[in-house]
């Protein structure tokens, strides 16, 4: 089982107050058992600027998981690999293997992978892994029913789909359209995770298109039998606060066995 932590669209720029929701996102992160990894599935800043990469990397220098951060349409590709090297790129977290992508095209807001990133994943893709393969990119590879955030999202899909069919990709996360959303590719689960910067409202007044405040995250749980995605609010008061153990132990006498 793999556990994997995902923060979207972080839009930093060179204003450290930019960070305050990323360090309570991360400090949510950490409060428990440590994510087998951190996915950054893009925009991480909000018009490339490298004093944004430095704030980044000066947040997540303490923690000790693997960090696989991703470009977006809003980040710079020179500042970007100057801080973390190639955008595509391969990780492992224990024997799950992720494999980041970069989808972004230069002076576009909306998304395509290419002839030979897609061959190299293809041949990646070729050897399984061990716990499988999480795809990770910034464009969601799905409609979404925000007119404005489907113009923008991963053009050719099918192409994508031929690499994925029959692989041992278990989950393919992507940011970028600002509300959470799931959907299936080439047999393959999508999460679209919500973004920490602020929401796209998916319910609108009539010939509307409105974002809203908050922020949220995400967790995938990779289980044996299955993978499983959960978006994280970071607002909101406890309703409840309970010792787990001893709720837990309560609970299972009354389910049935």
């Amino acid at each position: 089982m793999s556990r994997l932590a995902i923060v979207s669209d972080t839009h930093l720029n060179d204003d450290p107050a930019s960070a305050v929701t990323l360090r309570a996102a991360l400090a949510r992160v950490t409060a428990g058992p440590p994510p087998d990894a951190l996915l950054l599935p893009g925009d991480l800043a909000a018009d490339g600027e490298p004093a944004a990469y430095a704030l980044l990397t000066e947040l997540l220098e303490p923690l000790d998981v693997p960090v696989v951060p991703v470009m977006g349409n809003h980040d710079e590709l020179d500042a970007f690999t100057a801080v973390f090297g190639s955008p595509d790129r391969v990780v492992w977290a224990g024997d799950t293997r992720i494999v980041a992508v970069d989808s972004t095209i230069a002076g576009h807001h909306h998304g395509r992978i290419g002839p030979e990133q897609l061959d190299r994943l293809a041949t990646e893709l070729a050897v399984p892994a061990p716990g499988g393969t999480v795809l990770v990119l910034h464009h969601p590879p799905l409609p979404s029913p925000v007119p404005s955030v489907d113009l923008l999202r991963l053009r050719e899909p099918e192409r994508l789909a031929a690499v994925l069919a029959g692989s041992d990709v278990r989950m393919i996360v992507c940011g970028h359209a600002h509300h959470a959303g799931a959907g299936v590719l080439a047999g393959i689960p999508v999460w679209v995770a919500p973004a920490l910067v602020y929401q796209v409202d998916v319910f609108p007044p009539a010939g509307r298109l409105r974002g809203v405040s908050g922020a949220a995250l995400s967790r995938i749980d990779l289980f044996d039998e299955a993978a499983v995605a959960s978006a994280v609010p970071l607002d909101g008061a406890p309703v409840y606060d309970v010792d787990a153990a001893e709720r837990i132990a309560w609970m299972a006498e009354r389910v049935p066995r």
